[in-house]
């Protein structure tokens, strides 16, 4: 196809027979196969317009809560320069390999992770990575790591809607993308590329989680919004989405996180989400 045809192109490319630089490729083009010793059976995205709103103990906290009612589950790091997710589990060293491919850390009670700071010889040396090689890293996650069979693998984003993320939707299985938050002023606008992202990019949203929602008051029991009223539910209904689950500021998740303890938490808030992955999960298979 000559330069006049592409200055000339609709971009309509249903209705035209040309290959061309300037067609546009479905999502099946851009798949990549899982590994030959992986049967993975759900993939949730965990996404969010920026960073800081708590996405990593989100996307933690929902594995443990899944691994607590009896499924199998993995957690795949996707955020090569923020990866906190090993950390939050305790997990620290490399991972190894055999013939079959990468084998993921093991949390104490059975969740598989593989993340960046997993492959490094000093989890604090930065990962200054061009997107194009994060990217690759990702699908390599994939397709060369041993997952074994697992009912739900949550997938943790990096913040924003750059490389990574672009390369997770049209690379993966993706079922669905759960979008965090926080209660703050520009909260609307960033929900909104994420929501407009994933909807371009085909993937349904199933749904918000907000974190830092409230603080409970230790003498009375108030919810006190420290960072401002919600706005959650209002945006949940201009897009006609359920909210999850609004997580409260609580300084044990903190200190759960700093210490590797995640799966020790003692929540609940995430009870009503797994409800509803389930209940996806038999829609869906």
């Amino acid at each position: 196809m000559g330069n006049e045809a592409v200055e000339n192109c609709s971009h309509n490319c249903d209705s035209c027979g040309e290959s061309c630089s300037a067609r546009k490729m479905g999502k099946a083009d851009f798949a990549v196969p899982m590994n030959a010793h992986s049967n993975i059976k759900h993939v949730i995205a965990v996404m969010s317009g920026k960073g800081g709103v708590g996405k990593s103990f989100v996307t933690s906290a929902l594995a443990v809560q899944m691994q607590k009612k009896g499924y199998k589950v993995a957690v795949l790091d996707a955020d090569a320069t923020g990866p906190s997710i090993p950390k939050g589990f305790g997990l620290h060293g490399q991972v190894t390999a055999d013939n079959r491919g990468i084998l993921p850390a093991v949390t104490k009670n059975g969740i598989k992770v593989i993340s960046v700071n997993l492959l490094l010889d000093d989890e604090e040396t930065p990962v200054v990575w061009r997107g194009p090689v994060i990217a690759g890293t990702v699908k390599q996650f994939w397709s060369e790591v041993v997952w074994g069979d697992i009912d739900y693998m949550f997938v943790d984003m990096p913040p924003g809607t750059g490389d990574v993320p672009l390369t997770v939707f049209q690379s993966l299985p993706v079922e669905g993308a759960i979008i965090v938050t926080s209660p703050q002023q520009l909260v609307g606008m960033i929900v909104a590329k994420a929501v407009n992202m994933a909807e371009e990019m085909e993937i349904p949203v199933l749904g918000f989680v907000e974190n830092y929602s409230y603080m409970v008051c230790s003498k009375c029991g108030e919810h006190m919004p420290v960072f401002g009223e919600s706005r959650i539910d209002g945006i949940a209904e201009k897009y006609m989405l359920p909210v999850l689950a609004k997580i409260p500021v609580d300084p044990a998740v903190a200190r759960a996180a700093d210490n590797g303890e995640i799966e020790e938490l003692g929540i609940s808030w995430f009870e009503e989400t797994a409800q509803f992955l389930e209940k996806l999960a038999r829609v869906t298979m």
